[in-house]
């Protein structure tokens, strides 16, 4: 059972994954969220319960912090002495957070989404594949960000929504000098190790949106010699979502195979997946990339007129 948390009204309130969260920890990173709502997850410092029977409900990462999340609804944090606020906010709004999506009945992708042309599309890859070094390129190009490497998908009526994530992008060193800028006044992604050169970019609020968007297409990035756009449909584009689900050692975890598959399948049917060999150089991505964008226009453009619509 989740120790009980104070008075609400004493939290701040922020906006994440179509959710309205009231927390007593404070999360720069987020958007405002409104008192006018009722809270869906609320967030206190505490101690975590040790219970085996809570495993799965329970994530400790060493000299950081411990969180116990309840039913989605809940998250109590308990911070490891002396540990920097940046590194527990930075567990707390990944991998903590894909727990609550996951308790909530929604689908985390490791993916990163851009608006394009009134639609999602998702990018997703195991870390370093180029997920926010691509979504950094699109929003250079005037697109929105949706979601960075956490993408939280909601089913209505089968029509799988992207929920807005956190406004900011998190690029390497490289990727950083590759744009023509420089880590200078940005925050170490993880604090307390110089060597992780990984650095929290910011995004304007025009960058962002606001509201859920049907998802259009999802990508699988890979490397390879030439750009090469591959359909997976099936079992193959099912089994590719769920290889790639945020935090799926959850699904094992907390015994919900099963039902996870089943939402797989629903997205892998309602938009089209691809495997996407790109060229690993910055001077390739240009090439790679436009015509990658004109690729998802066009799966939009199909997928919008067999829904009638897409928003």
């Amino acid at each position: 059972m989740a120790p009980s948390s104070p008075d609400v009204g004493a939290h701040h309130r922020y906006r994440l994954f179509g959710l309205e969260i009231d927390s007593a920890i404070l999360l720069p990173e987020l958007k405002p969220g409104t008192r006018a709502a009722p809270a869906d997850l609320t967030i206190d410092y505490g101690a975590v319960p040790s219970s085996e029977a809570a495993a799965s409900q329970i994530l400790t990462i060493d000299d950081v912090a411990r969180y116990f999340v309840c039913d989605g609804r809940t998250m109590i944090v308990e911070p490891a002495a002396g540990a920097a606020e940046a590194n527990i906010r930075l567990f707390l709004l990944g991998t903590a957070m894909g727990i609550v999506i996951h308790q909530r009945g929604m689908m985390p992708l490791h993916a990163n989404a851009i608006e394009i042309d009134g639609a999602a599309v998702a990018f997703m890859g195991p870390s370093g594949f180029g997920k926010s070094t691509l979504a950094d390129w699109f929003t250079r190009q005037g697109h929105r960000m949706v979601a960075d490497d956490v993408c939280a998908i909601r089913l209505v009526d089968g029509v799988p929504m992207v929920e807005p994530g956190i406004p900011r992008l998190r690029l390497w060193e490289d990727a950083l000098a590759a744009r023509g800028g420089s880590s200078d006044g940005l925050s170490l992604s993880f604090a307390g190790d110089p060597d992780y050169r990984k650095f929290d970019l910011p995004l304007p609020v025009a960058a962002g949106t606001d509201t859920a968007l049907p998802l259009a297409a999802v990508y699988l990035l890979d490397r390879g010699p030439a750009l090469k756009l591959e359909r997976l449909t099936g079992l193959a584009a099912t089994q590719a979502l769920f290889a790639h689900t945020y935090r799926g050692e959850f699904v094992r975890e907390a015994g919900l195979p099963r039902s996870h598959m089943e939402i797989c399948l629903t997205v892998a049917s309602a938009a089209p997946c691809f495997r996407a060999e790109r060229r690993w150089s910055h001077a390739a991505a240009r090439e790679d990339n436009r015509q990658l964008l004109d690729h998802a226009r066009r799966q939009i453009e199909q997928i919008g007129g067999s829904r009638g619509q897409l928003n």
